[in-house]
């Protein structure tokens, strides 16, 4: 589990040729970065006189970003998972008829499991970026630029995300299904985007 792991072990495995982890699990860590980043902000403010009036906000936020970032991690491992059967299922026989409507039934599944991961990978980083909004708004301003930098790291998690779903969804034979995971995927990364550069904007007005 990457909880488990040294970062300098975990990314070191990342840029070497084994197929896991890549850019799911990649996608996935950026999102936790961010709520961690949120968690970040909340904490410089919690306790502070001049944020009297956000105190509760401030606890909200922290104890919604801290399951948020268990969550993206715990996806990181879980892109992993459903990649291994994934490739399995891409080297099955096709020699006979039998053999090629197996694979094709257990390719399905599998492609299904792969697009089910990055799209949950999407939603937790689209929740991530509705908390990082209001830390951007009614955060210490000491640390605006770190919900600014949260923002960012929200972004790539689902402009990276997006792909894995895509990328699956491509070869799935469902097409409805397909194209079902692929609308909400689009929607997510429409919304999220906007949102992310919304903040990402807002932090540099203050700064400058």
């Amino acid at each position: 589990m990457i909880e488990r792991q040294d970062l300098g072990d975990w990314v070191d495995a990342l840029a070497s040729k084994a197929p896991v982890p890549g850019g799911g699990g990649a996608s996935a860590l950026g999102g936790a970065l961010a709520a961690a980043l949120g968690q970040m902000v909340a904490n410089l403010t919690v306790g502070k006189k001049r944020y009297a009036n956000v105190q509760d906000e401030m606890h909200q936020s922290l104890f919604a970003l801290n399951i948020l970032q268990m969550e993206l991690m715990a996806l990181a491992d879980k892109d992993a998972e459903v990649f291994a059967p994934l490739a399995a299922a891409y080297g099955m026989p096709t020699d006979t008829e039998e053999q090629r409507a197996e694979k094709e039934q257990v390719m399905e599944v599998r492609l299904l499991d792969a697009s089910i991961v990055p799209l949950k990978i999407m939603e937790r980083a689209s929740a991530v970026l509705d908390v990082v909004e209001l830390l951007a708004q009614k955060g210490s301003r000491m640390a605006v630029s770190d919900a600014g930098v949260a923002a960012q790291f929200a972004r790539a998690a689902l402009t990276g995300a997006v792909m894995n779903v895509y990328i699956n969804t491509k070869s799935m034979k469902n097409r409805e299904k397909a194209e079902e995971l692929n609308e909400k995927a689009n929607r997510l990364l429409t919304e999220g985007m906007e949102q992310a550069d919304r903040i990402y904007d807002g932090v540099l007005e203050k700064l400058r």
